[in-house]
């Protein structure tokens, strides 16, 4: 066990950190905090740990809570394996080697890899963004391994899976995980196929995470996903609950779920029924029925930008916005920068939402990929705008997508092609309008700072 962490850092260390983890973890975190601190190799993890510090050790603190409450429903084995695979190898060990191969090879390393096992779906829902794959492709499990393997060589360290739904695929992801015990593996998935006996096996391999797809009350999710579903996502999370996971949720939010997905009422709930973390992502015009009029107006995305703040500032619940929060990731994190995706037919794209490639990791290795014609446009340009809150090429800066999709001539892998210079035109009004809103908050943003 932690075969990775203990060659990098030596075996006692591993061995006290499991010990504190096994043995009253509520009162060691001080303990465990110390020697993350003296894991870390990048001063910013230093940093970023001794603030979590003053939080975590605040008993009357939301996230104090969160941890404790963390701590005490999570399956011991599941605690421990998370705790050294992520904190540990993914990130103080794994950052600072993906950055130091980085400057060898020329172009990013990433932290994460998101791919599809497969693009078939037991739902269909309006607007998914993998709406316009082929919906017949599936990635071995041969292939799965050959990419953690050879990323495990990058240090790459976290994976994460969607689809399609990926459960589909559940007895190859548990075997998966298994056979790559020093990695983490976070599912983003519908939650309908979770059942008692996957859980108890996912309990066992104890690197398994989970995202489930939610888009808020019953009404509003139902609406969405089809009927019934929002009560099969409550099944789950009890599922998932009683044999000691760690899950979270993943919200759409559109023109017409943006005050409830974002009210307390709805985070309560999600907190009450043992959600851990979330992902925020807004409606992106890329999938099946795309609609510009189905997207949260620029109005709406300011109001979750700053509810997403406050509900951090309040809740125990880690919240995360995939666009709003580019201030913290410094900008698009996409094209290899941080993370990419591999799409289920094998093609190495940008980002989920971004549906172009010019090479496929069924014909080269992953070192290779990482270094094509694409992921080089788009880090040329990164971050592709200086206000961090217009972060993205697709939706807040598409002219800067088109230019990467032209220089590199990627080709669309949508069964429908989505011409990139049609598409930025047709978002143009959209960026501008968020623009303006965006950099009217920027502006004070910085002022406040600056004070």
């Amino acid at each position: 066990m932690f075969e990775y962490a203990k060659k990098m850092v030596g075996e006692a260390v591993i061995t006290e950190a499991a010990n504190y983890l096994a043995k009253d973890p509520e009162n060691n975190i001080e303990k465990l905090l110390n020697i993350a601190s003296k894991l870390a190799i990048r001063q910013n993890h230093k940093e970023q740990i001794a603030s979590a510090g003053k939080h975590l050790s605040d008993r009357d603190s939301h996230w104090h809570k969160l941890l404790v409450r963390t701590l005490r429903e999570t399956h011991p084995k599941v605690r421990e394996r998370l705790a050294v695979n992520f904190i540990i190898n993914s990130v103080l060990l794994g950052i600072p080697k993906q950055y130091e191969l980085a400057e060898k090879l020329g172009y990013a390393v990433p932290w994460a890899i998101l791919m599809d096992p497969t693009d078939r779906c037991n739902l269909r829902c309006k607007g998914c963004w993998a709406g316009e794959y082929a919906k017949k492709n599936d990635l071995t499990f041969e292939l799965m391994d050959r990419i953690v393997k050879e990323g495990e060589e990058l240090n790459i360290f976290f994976y994460l899976f969607s689809g399609g739904e990926p459960l589909l695929r559940k007895d190859d992801i548990l075997k998966l995980a298994k056979k790559h015990p020093d990695s983490v593996f976070h599912i983003f998935t519908n939650g309908t196929l979770i059942d008692e006996k996957f859980a108890e096996e996912c309990a066992d391999a104890a690197n398994i995470i989970f995202a489930i797809s939610i888009d808020g009350f019953e009404e509003s999710t139902d609406m969405r996903r089809g009927k019934g579903t929002f009560a099969k996502v409550m099944r789950a999370a009890d599922i998932l609950h009683k044999y000691g996971l760690i899950y979270g949720f993943s919200t759409t939010y559109h023109r017409h779920n943006v005050e409830e997905i974002t009210s307390d009422e709805y985070i309560d709930m999600l907190v009450d029924k043992g959600f851990r973390f979330g992902w925020l992502f807004t409606y992106v015009p890329v999938g099946s029925e795309s609609d510009l009029e189905f997207m949260a107006t620029p109005e709406q995305r300011a109001y979750v930008c700053k509810r997403i703040r406050e509900i951090r500032a309040t809740k125990p619940i880690l919240v995360a916005d995939f666009w709003n929060d580019g201030e913290l990731t410094g900008g698009c994190i996409a094209g290899g920068r941080r993370y990419f995706h591999i799409n289920a037919a094998g093609d190495v794209e940008p980002c989920a939402f971004v549906h172009y490639s010019c090479v496929n990791i069924k014909d080269t290795s992953l070192k290779e990929a990482l270094g094509n014609p694409l992921f080089l446009a788009y880090q040329e340009r990164q971050p592709f705008n200086e206000n961090h809150l217009r972060p993205c090429p697709l939706i807040d800066n598409p002219r800067g997508l088109a230019a990467c999709v032209k220089e590199s001539e990627a080709r669309c892998t949508q069964t429908v092609s989505l011409d990139a210079e049609k598409f930025a035109t047709s978002l143009e009004a959209y960026a501008a309008e968020w623009g303006r809103k965006a950099d009217r908050i920027w502006e004070q943003t910085r002022r406040n700072i600056d004070r």
